[in-house]
């Protein structure tokens, strides 16, 4: 697709400090409450290759971080936040006076590669991720022609709508198809996001009716959705109380003390589903809901949960097995026909919904990597996903998991 000139005018990508993703909120409110001196620094790091470099966004970049550090939560963003009942008081007081601070976010370049890393207090940086994700996608997305990119987007949107409404008329089987939309961090535009929701909850809202995205479930009605994320696990191999074997049980059990109940989907690929399920005893497996895929094959993944509750004693059909790993809409329906009949599902869909115009996508991610001075590491089961700046500390991680390399 045709390269235009970058735009003159300024034209704000961040609106509202709602406009992330549902886990941010949660994983922020436990770590304020059960870790709030934790110090944390993140970096951004592109895995593909774009079509131009990401270091001409350089200057863009740091105006629409400008931007994003003059916002604050209006009352009735805050109203919203406090009717979700697992959401406290006190965390809605602590964000009618938070804004980003600029000084904890850098934006440099080396060569043709864009670097942008937060380093401060984690409850002041840990939000950063999602807005600079959204803000390097929009800007590098309006360099195309919008119109032919749009015009593309509605088309296989349309498709996709063709294929669920084509799916609905099959046979039903025991659990409901249940897709979500969970496209922020690589989303073509804000515009577009909103416009792919509000058509799928139209068209579809027997199958699609809650985003990640909090700034849109509020306009439009929709669940938000979302519990945690690699990070909130990650930051527990850092803190000096929790041994790094049992980084997994201690998070597990703050986030139970948390919520009491509410937000009980676990993320299971951090070291790996192995090591996950040997820390995840009946005890844990009874207190959540589910488990969220994010590593490794989905069916090998799903087939492991179930054998593990069967091995519990505890029946499958009460659970909830949640598939959110780089899936398009075949590959989700794929593995609902595998498992419908026995578990309930739910599935998460991103930059196929989001960012499917015609355009390769950037496959970009800002992670935690340094967590009270001390390295952290994501070490799943899909090869290419490891992330870790200290190649000793990988080292020591691998041997404590008995983890060999995917």
């Amino acid at each position: 697709m045709t390269l235009t000139d970058a735009p003159k005018a300024f034209d704000p990508i961040t609106r509202s400090l709602l406009d992330t993703d549902l886990y941010k909120f949660t994983m922020w409110q436990a770590m304020l409450h059960r870790h709030p001196s934790a110090q944390a620094e993140y970096h951004f790091i592109c895995r593909n290759r774009p079509d131009y470099p990401l270091a001409e966004l350089e200057a863009e970049v740091n105006a629409q971080l400008d931007h994003l550090c003059t916002l604050h939560f209006t009352q009735d963003e805050l109203d919203y936040l406090g009717r979700l009942r697992y959401i406290k008081p006190d965390f809605t007081d602590f964000l009618a006076l938070f804004h980003f601070q600029r000084r904890f976010i850098q934006v440099t370049t080396k060569g043709e590669t864009l670097r942008v890393s937060a380093r401060g207090p984690q409850v002041h940086v840990m939000g950063f991720e999602i807005f600079v994700l959204a803000i390097v996608n929009e800007l590098y997305f309006r360099r195309f022609d919008a119109e032919t990119a749009w015009r593309e987007g509605r088309t296989r949107l349309d498709a996709k709508i063709a294929q669920l409404k084509a799916f609905a008329q099959e046979p039903a089987r025991r659990f409901p198809l249940q897709i979500s939309d969970f496209g922020l961090r690589r989303r073509f535009s804000r515009d577009w996001q909103a416009q792919v929701v509000t058509t799928l909850a139209r068209e579809v809202p027997q199958i699609f009716s809650a985003t990640s995205n909090v700034a849109l479930a509020r306009e439009y009605g929709l669940t938000p959705l979302g519990t945690m994320a690699h990070e909130y696990l990650q930051s527990y191999q850092a803190f000096g109380k929790v041994r790094l074997r049992d980084f997994q049980r201690a998070a597990l059990e703050d986030w139970v003390q948390e919520y009491r109940g509410d937000l009980g989907i676990a993320l299971t690929d951090v070291v790996g589903m192995d090591a996950f399920l040997a820390d995840f005893d009946l005890y844990f497996a009874k207190l959540f809901d589910g488990l969220r895929h994010d590593s490794g094959d989905p069916i090998e993944w799903g087939e492991k949960a179930i054998a593990h509750y069967q091995s519990l004693r505890i029946d499958v059909a009460t659970k909830r097995l949640v598939f959110s790993d780089g899936l398009d809409l075949p590959r989700a329906l794929e593995i609902y026909r595998h498992f419908a009949d026995r578990v309930q599902l739910g599935f998460g869909i991103g930059t196929n919904l989001t960012n499917d115009m015609g355009i390769t996508p950037l496959n970009i991610v800002m992670k935690l990597v340094h967590c009270n001075g001390m390295p952290t590491a994501k070490l799943p089961d899909s090869a290419g996903k490891t992330l870790c700046t200290d190649e000793t500390f990988l080292a020591y991680l691998k041997q404590v998991f008995a983890k060999t390399d995917s």
